[in-house]
C-alpha cells in the first residue's frame, strides 16, 4: 500500500490543518493510526476516550482555531465517540470528524452522520481508504471555511462601500442646503444655528450618542424640501395666498422624499424633516398629528426652529430680541410647542441674551 504524502486543503488565511487528534481506546490502534497520519503531514494528538479527548481539545484550542480533524473511535468508556461527537460539533462545528466503527451496521453509520460526523469507517482501516477519505473531508472543510471567510469580506464590502455612498450622499445634500441659504441673505446660517440650538435642548433632555448625532443632522437639514419652493414665495414680505401657502406646506414632503435613502440607517432624521412643523393642537402640517403622536426629535426641532426665525430678520419683520422670542415660546409652550422642550431649551441656554445670530455680509 502506498504511504505518499497528502496535499492537504489550505485554509482561508493560507495556513495548512496539519493538527490532528486520535482517539480510541486501544493503544495499538491509537498508535498505528498516528503513525499514518504523521507520514501524510499531520500533527497528531491522541486521546484514550471522549472526555480525554475533550480535555485536550480545550487545552490546545487557540483564540481563532480549533483542532481542524479528529478520527474517533465509537465504542469507549467513560464518554463514547458518539457523546464526543455530540460535544465537539456543539462546540466546534467547523472541526471534522470521522468515526471508527467495528460494527458493519448501517444504522450506527446513519446515527454518526446524523449527529454531524464528516464521514465513518470501518475497522479494519485501509491505508488508502483512510487518506482517501481524510483528504476529501478536509476539502470539504476548507470550501466551507473558504465560502465562509469570502461571504463575511464580501458583506464588510458592501456595507464599507453602502457607509461610502450615504457619506457622499449626506455631502451632496449638506452642500444643497447651504447652498439654498446663501441665496437667501435672511436665512443664512439658520440651519447650523437650529441644529445647535436643538442638540442643546436634545442634551438637555437626555439625548446622547447617535441619537444626538441624528438631531444635530436633521436639524441642518430639515428645510431642504424648500429647495422646490419658488423663492418668490419664500421671500414675500406679505401674507401668503392660499396656494402659496400649499407650496410652503408641501416642503416637508418633498424633504422626506429627497432624503428616502436615509430611511434604513437614519429614520430619525426622516421623522424631523417631516414632522417639524406639526404643532401640539394639532394645527400643523403636513399630517396635523397632535401631542405625543409628534415624534420627539421633530418636536425639539420645533423648538429651535421658531427661535432662531423670531430672531432673525424676515423680509415681513424686523428681529426680535431673545428675551422676547423665549417669552413668546413659553407664550405658545402647549398649544404649539412641547412645554417641556421649551423648558429645556430654556436650561440649556440660560443666558439667552448671548443668543444672537451673527452679523450678516
Amino acid at each position: 500500500m502506498s504511504d505518499r504524502a497528502l496535499t492537504l486543503p489550505a485554509s482561508p488565511d493560507g495556513d495548512a490543518p496539519a493538527q490532528c487528534l486520535v482517539v480510541d481506546d486501544e493503544p495499538s490502534i491509537r498508535r498505528s493510526l498516528v503513525k499514518i497520519l504523521s507520514r501524510q503531514g499531520f500533527t497528531c494528538l491522541e486521546a484514550g476516550n471522549g472526555r480525554e479527548a475533550l480535555e485536550t481539545i480545550e487545552t490546545h484550542r487557540t483564540a481563532h482555531r480549533d483542532i481542524p480533524l479528529i478520527i474517533s473511535d465509537l465504542r469507549m468508556p467513560e464518554l463514547d465517540g458518539l457523546g464526543l461527537l455530540e460535544q465537539v460539533i456543539h462546540r466546534s462545528p467547523d472541526t471534522a470528524v470521522i468515526m471508527l466503527s467495528g460494527m458493519a451496521e448501517t444504522s450506527v453509520a446513519v446515527e454518526c452522520l446524523r449527529l454531524g460526523a464528516a464521514d465513518f469507517l470501518l475497522k479494519p482501516v485501509s491505508l488508502d481508504e483512510l487518506r482517501e477519505r481524510v483528504a476529501r473531508v478536509l476539502e470539504k472543510r476548507a470550501l466551507v471555511l473558504q465560502n465562509r471567510f469570502y461571504q463575511e469580506n464580501l458583506e464588510r464590502q458592501v456595507q464599507e462601500q453602502a457607509g461610502r455612498i450615504q457619506e457622499l450622499f449626506l455631502q451632496g445634500v449638506q452642500m444643497l442646503a447651504r447652498a439654498l441659504e446663501a441665496k437667501d441673505a435672511y436665512t443664512r446660517g439658520h440651519s447650523i444655528r437650529v441644529s445647535q440650538y436643538a442638540v442643546g435642548t436634545a442634551a438637555r433632555l437626555g439625548f446622547g450618542g447617535p441619537d444626538l448625532d441624528g438631531i444635530r443632522l436633521g436639524a441642518e437639514l430639515h428645510d431642504i424640501g424648500k429647495i422646490g419652493t419658488r423663492e418668490s414665495v419664500l421671500h414675500k414680505p406679505g401674507r401668503l395666498t392660499p396656494e402659496e401657502f400649499r407650496q410652503i406646506t408641501e416642503h416637508p414632503l418633498l424633504g422626506e422624499k429627497m432624503l428616502s435613502p436615509l430611511a434604513r440607517e437614519q429614520p430619525d432624521v426622516l421623522r424631523i424633516v417631516r414632522s417639524h412643523p406639526e404643532r401640539l393642537d394639532g394645527r400643523g402640517f403636513p399630517d396635523g398629528l397632535e401631542g405625543d403622536s409628534i415624534p420627539i426629535e421633530a418636536r425639539i426641532i420645533a423648538v429651535a426652529d421658531a427661535f432662531d426665525a423670531m430672531t432673525t430678520e424676515r423680509p415681513y419683520r424686523a428681529p426680535w430680541s431673545p428675551e422676547d422670542a423665549l417669552g413668546e415660546l413659553r407664550r405658545v409652550a402647549g398649544t404649539q410647542l412641547d412645554p417641556a422642550v421649551v423648558a429645556a431649551f430654556g436650561e440649556a441656554y440660560p443666558d439667552i441674551a448671548g443668543l444672537v445670530p451673527a452679523a450678516r455680509d
